[in-house]
């Protein structure tokens, strides 16, 4: 938002979802946002982000009002930490299937992560991914991330191919906090800073020192959800609904809001779930 893209039909500012999870009244004074400041439309991202564009701007800024308008709707938490809240998560965890809810894990993520300002110091591509022994989001290029094996536990992932210890689920925040502090300590500095950890030498293994191997529990895959309604473990619906090209227009906003209670989930395949609702 502070840091706009700026294309060829105006800026382009992404705002983080954690997990993808967004209150139903956030997307509702998004849509008013969008249709007063952007081109009316919200962009899905495959981060489970969302994205405004066609935005007015003046020397790279966008209006203050639009930032203001974004800040009162609860969309930047963090407006020191904005560009590094990165943190995919298997949509349904704590739903539907998986081995771990991993809510409570992203949540107390996202706060760690913007209560030290060192991590600003990470750059804005940089990925936490978050998979809850189900396999959705793990083949994900990622930079540090976790895999549940059981109900409480989860192996740590340095970057795209090394495993890390197995860490208590109340732990893992810290423990990838732990390397993403290690990662910014190697990094180096200036324009040859790396942006990854697959960057360091053999992609990170150092933040390990003696990478322990991977779990075999670990070693899951899955396809996303069908689309429609999906029966989540206590009992009530999920509606998986597709957003034809990740592009939500008004009129699809209204049927979606029609339906949904207190928030929906945004995936990275730029799909919407509608959680907890009362089947008949």
């Amino acid at each position: 938002m502070l840091r706009p893209w700026i294309a060829g039909d105006g800026a382009l500012v992404r705002l983080r979802l954690v997990g993808g999870l967004l209150p139903t009244a956030a997307l509702r004074s998004l849509l008013v946002i969008a249709e007063e400041h952007a081109d009316g439309t919200v962009q899905l991202t495959k981060r489970g982000n969302l994205q405004l564009r066609g935005i007015e701007h003046s020397g790279g800024c966008i209006a203050p009002s639009l930032v203001d308008a974004l800040d009162a709707a609860g969309l930047v938490p963090s407006r020191s930490h904005e560009l590094v809240r990165n943190i995919v998560v298997s949509p349904l965890t704590g739903r539907l299937g998986g081995r771990a809810d991993l809510r409570r894990t992203a949540r107390d993520l996202d706060r760690l992560l913007c209560a030290d300002r060192a991590f600003t110091a990470l750059a804005g591509r940089f990925l936490f991914v978050l998979d809850d022994g189900r396999g959705d989001v793990a083949d994900r290029p990622l930079d540090l991330g976790l895999t549940a094996v059981d109900a409480r536990t989860a192996q740590v992932r340095i970057g795209s191919h090394h495993w890390g210890p197995l860490v208590p689920l109340g732990h893992a925040p810290q423990a990838l906090l732990e390397h993403a502090r290690g990662f910014l300590d190697r990094r180096g500095e200036g324009e040859t800073a790396r942006w990854h950890v697959d960057e360091l030498p053999e992609g990170g293994a150092e933040l390990l020192g003696r990478p322990p191997g991977r779990d075999p529990r670990a070693r899951v895959s899955a396809q996303p959800p069908p689309y429609g309604i999906l029966t989540q473990d206590d009992g009530r619906g999920a509606e998986h609904l597709a957003v034809p090209d990740g592009l939500l227009v008004p009129e699809h906003a209204a049927t979606l809001l029609e339906r949904a209670g207190a928030e929906v989930i945004v995936t990275p395949w730029r799909s919407i779930v509608i959680p907890d609702l009362e089947i008949p």
